[in-house]
């Protein structure tokens, strides 16, 4: 596992890094630190990373700049920040988890226990950010009828039929999803508020109809979760 640091306070990094490595043991492959949001974004470009723990007033600058493309990409991001007031705010931009200043280990291991759970925490996710020509494009979730896997990607497909390329796995976006959102098959996430009800078909195949018309495959050891989830 890659874990960037962006924090200017280097005493705060050196304890950060500290529980990381005490917190993820045999996991960890590396943790890096740096203290400006151009050496944050350059080191992204550069590395492939798996975690980026973020503060969000770095010498006067604002975090949230660095936010917006990182939450593009196909890593996770969680804030480590005094600004109490901006939590809200970064949840809707699909952050992980955000823990505020001053912070313990066990606040801190709560945080990375969201890394390697699917699903730990209904979190209030509103957009989306897709990488496209000329910036970022900001998806609003509640715009999204389904996620299909494609590879390392996802593919999210809108209400309105258009289709978008997503950096994150399913596996990363069902964890910042907001429990609208139900993993129903290894290769789909579904907006449950568009689903008109569950088809069953010979040969014991499951699939959910959407009000679009659509239909979508349960996965058989989902099925059963499924039916007394949203059906009874």
């Amino acid at each position: 596992m890659q874990i960037l640091i962006i924090e200017d306070e280097l005493r705060i990094a050196k304890r950060l890094k500290r529980m990381i490595q005490t917190f993820f043991r045999s996991l960890l492959c590396e943790v890096h630190h740096v203290d400006t949001l151009d050496e944050g974004l350059q080191f992204i470009v550069d590395h492939k990373i798996d975690l980026l723990c973020l503060d969000l007033n770095l010498n006067g600058e604002n975090g949230f700049e660095m936010l917006k493309q990182a939450v593009a990409g196909s890593f996770q991001t969680i804030i480590i920040s005094a600004y109490r007031e901006r939590a809200i705010e970064a949840f809707e931009y699909g952050v992980l988890d955000f823990v505020p200043k001053p912070f313990t280990q066990e606040r801190i291991d709560q945080a990375f226990h969201r890394i390697i759970n699917e699903k730990s925490a209904h979190l209030s996710t509103r957009y989306l950010a897709i990488k496209r020509k000329g910036g970022i494009h900001l998806i609003k979730t509640e715009d999204v009828l389904y996620i299909k896997g494609a590879d390392v990607y996802a593919e999210l497909v809108l209400k309105n039929g258009i289709t978008a390329l997503h950096n994150k796995t399913l596996e990363s976006l069902v964890q910042i999803l907001s429990s609208d959102f139900e993993r129903i098959h290894k290769s789909y996430i579904v907006n449950m508020t568009e689903v008109k009800g569950i088809s069953i078909e010979p040969g014991s195949k499951y699939s959910l109809e959407l009000n679009s018309g659509e239909f979508l495959p349960i996965g058989r050891t989902k099925y059963k979760e499924i039916k007394s989830k949203w059906f009874e």
